[in-house]
Parts: structure tokens; C-alpha cells; sequence
């Protein structure tokens, strides 16, 4: 018999990595900058990169989850984490430096995947308030790399940094090994109905566009938050930075008390109270003047956007709870490509028309997410109660 205490533990670890994963190019892009010799295009084909391994992760988890069960998967995605992080440290060439960066890429989206979908298997209650409380340390991977960076840095260089955090990824595939975990729900193969039946599920759908449009939210304003404040603003890099740290420390602090709030108040309710935040903090930051004031409003449109991963995987999960792990796999995707498309087409509005439109781009993506709540609570009241 497995603990459900010892599985969550180990999730909320693998979540924590997850965080980590996707903050750290982007803290140690400028050492890496001089020590390989990146100019701007390689850079940002470095960049391109992580996202395409964490699609790849994100689609292969799922099928992998089902058949074989969770215990290979995210002690191997522990692998994938582990080259990855040891190759931004000592790859010796750009080559090598970008299949590592593929790699963590890769564990990273299956991680996650996993993490999420072995959550919502193991709870009995409300799936979406467990998922809450499991999104919250990705903030603490998030936030806390960036610290330890900063602190660990001023003895260190970031190589020896990166490449301890590597080592305790490895020790944490050691310790997924030896949890016992739910039994796989497809181990004599993947019925290919059940998986070209959910295609065809509109609820799972509008779930799955749903988190096209939070994922993009999500994305340009961690990866545009920066330039829009310089670009109003007059500060330096390191308060906007700053400013940013807030936005996701509302979406970390928001999640831990979803993870009470989700068992007690419906989710209509909820997710208009996440609306009514995230259309005040971009009401107060598209009109703030000051660095001051424009954080306020950052905490709370990620405030805002906290609840929308686990209220949406909460309703999949329970919607396909035999295939929760393929069912995860697709919607997670979806989010992960709306993320990048979105934030490709943020570039070239900010090139031709100015990064202040991030507000702009944003409501937009506001009224859409209103609009696909609106048209799940009518297509399944009874699950979105």
C-alpha cells in the first residue's frame, strides 16, 4: 500500500525542480553569455529550445504515466533534469550546451506533467485544492533559485552552483525509487478509443483552450514584465526584477491559500474572485507611474492567475480519472504551445507597436479565459460546482 503523504512530498519536490528549471537559463544567461561566446541569435535560440523540450516532456508523460505507472518516469526525468543542469555548467561547446539544454527541457515538462497528474490520482476530496498546494512550490523552485544565486554567488561560481543543484536532482530520482506508487491503469497498453475520445470531448477541450490562454498570461508577463517596466518606468534592471519577484510571489502565496479555500467555496466563485484580481492589478499597472506602484498590481494579477491550473486539471482529473495521466499530457500541451506562440506574437507587437501593449494583450487574454469558464460551467454545471 502506498502513502499518500510520501507520494505528495515527492510531488511537491518534483514541482520545486520544475521551478527551478525554468528560471535558472534565464539567471545564468548572462555568465553564460561570456564564458561560451553567445551573442544575441544564440541566445535566443537557447531559448527557444527549453520550451520545445518541455512540449516533448509534456506529451510523453502522459501515455508513459498510464502504461508503466509514475516510479520510472520521474526518477528518469530526474536523469534528463540532472545532464541538463550539468551541461549549462560544463558543456564545451554550444552544440552540447543546446541538447542539454533540450534535456532539461524534456524532464522538466514530464515532471511537471507527472507531478500533476499523480496528485489529482492520489486525492479523494477536492482534487483542484491539492493541485493548489502542489503549484505553490513551483514558486518556491522559482523564487528561490534566483536567491540561492545571488547569495551562494558571492564564493562560487555559478558553474559549481548549477552543478550542486544537479546533484541533489539526481538524489531526488534516487529517492522517487523507493515510494510506492499507484498501479499503472493501462498496463496491457494504451486503448487508442479512449485517447481519440477525449479529442472529440468538448468539455476537455475548452479545459485544454482554457489553459492556452493562462499559460500564455503566464508567459509574457514573466518573460515581457521586465522590459515594460524599464520601458515606463525610470529605474534600473534590478528593481524590475524586483517587480517581477512580486508577481510571482502573489501567484505562490494565492496558491497555498487556494489550497484551503478550493475545499470549502465553489469554483464559479472562485475563479470570479481570480477575474476580479486579475482585472484590478492590470487596471492599477497599466495606469502606475512608479515601480512602487505598479507592484501592488502585479501581486495581484498573479493573486489572479493562481487558481486556473489547478481548478482546470482538477476538472480533467476527475473527468478521466482512468486516463488522468494521457488526459494531463493533452492539456498541458496545449497550455505549453499557447505559451510560446503568444509569446512569439508579444515580440512582434513589441517591436512594431511598443511592449506598453503587454496590458493590452493581456485583457485580451482575460476576456477569453472569462469566456471559456462561462461556457464549461454551462457545459458540465454539475463538475464545476
Amino acid at each position: 500500500m502506498y502513502s499518500k503523504r510520501m507520494i505528495f512530498l515527492a510531488c511537491c519536490i518534483g514541482m520545486m525542480l520544475f521551478g527551478i528549471i525554468l528560471i535558472t537559463l534565464g539567471s545564468v544567461l548572462p555568465e553564460l553569455r561570456e564564458k561560451m561566446n553567445l551573442d544575441d541569435i544564440s541566445s535566443g535560440t537557447l531559448f527557444s529550445i527549453l520550451p520545445l523540450g518541455i512540449l516533448g516532456g509534456s506529451l510523453v508523460f502522459g501515455p508513459v504515466c498510464d502504461k508503466y505507472g509514475y516510479k520510472i518516469l520521474l526518477s528518469l526525468s530526474c536523469i534528463f533534469i540532472f545532464a541538463g543542469l550539468e551541461g549549462i555548467a560544463f558543456s564545451p561547446s554550444q552544440n552540447i550546451l543546446r541538447i542539454c539544454i533540450f534535456f532539461l527541457g524534456f524532464g522538466g515538462g514530464a515532471i511537471n506533467g507527472a507531478t500533476n497528474a499523480l496528485v489529482a490520482d492520489i486525492s479523494d476530496g477536492n482534487k483542484g485544492a491539492d493541485l493548489s498546494t502542489l503549484g505553490a512550490f513551483f514558486g518556491v523552485g522559482a523564487l528561490g533559485m534566483p536567491v540561492i544565486l545571488g547569495i551562494m554567488g558571492q564564493r562560487f561560481s555559478f558553474e559549481i552552483i548549477v552543478a550542486s543543484v544537479g546533484l541533489m536532482t539526481l538524489a531526488a530520482g534516487v529517492f522517487f525509487l523507493f515510494i510506492k506508487y499507484p498501479l499503472p491503469k493501462q498496463p496491457h497498453g494504451f486503448p487508442v478509443t479512449g485517447g481519440l475520445r477525449m479529442l472529440k470531448d468538448n468539455l476537455l477541450l475548452m479545459a485544454a483552450f482554457f489553459l492556452f490562454f493562462q499559460s500564455s498570461f503566464e508567459g509574457i508577463f514573466n518573460n515581457w514584465t521586465t522590459s515594460f517596466i524599464l520601458d515606463r518606468m525610470p529605474v534600473s534592471q534590478g528593481k524590475a526584477l524586483f517587480a517581477l519577484s512580486a508577481f510571482v510571489a502573489g501567484m505562490t502565496v494565492m496558491r497555498l491559500i487556494l489550497g484551503r479555500l478550493l475545499r470549502t467555496i465553489s469554483i464559479p466563485r472562485i475563479l470570479s474572485w481570480s477575474f476580479v484580481l486579475i482585472l484590478t492589478g492590470l487596471a492599477l499597472l497599466r495606469l502606475a507611474w512608479s515601480i512602487n506602484a505598479s507592484i501592488p498590481g502585479l501581486v495581484l494579477v498573479g493573486a489572479g492567475l493562481a487558481a486556473g491550473f489547478p481548478v482546470m486539471l482538477g476538472i480533467v482529473g476527475n473527468r478521466y480519472s482512468e486516463f488522468s495521466g494521457t488526459a494531463f499530457s493533452l492539456v498541458l500541451s496545449v497550455g505549453l504551445i499557447g505559451n510560446m506562440s503568444v509569446n512569439y506574437l508579444m515580440g512582434i507587437i513589441a517591436q512594431n507597436f511598443g511592449v506598453h501593449h503587454l496590458t493590452s494583450a493581456a485583457f485580451t487574454m482575460l476576456a477569453a479565459m472569462v469566456l471559456l469558464a462561462i461556457l464549461i460551467k454551462r457545459k458540465s454545471p454539475a463538475m464545476f460546482r
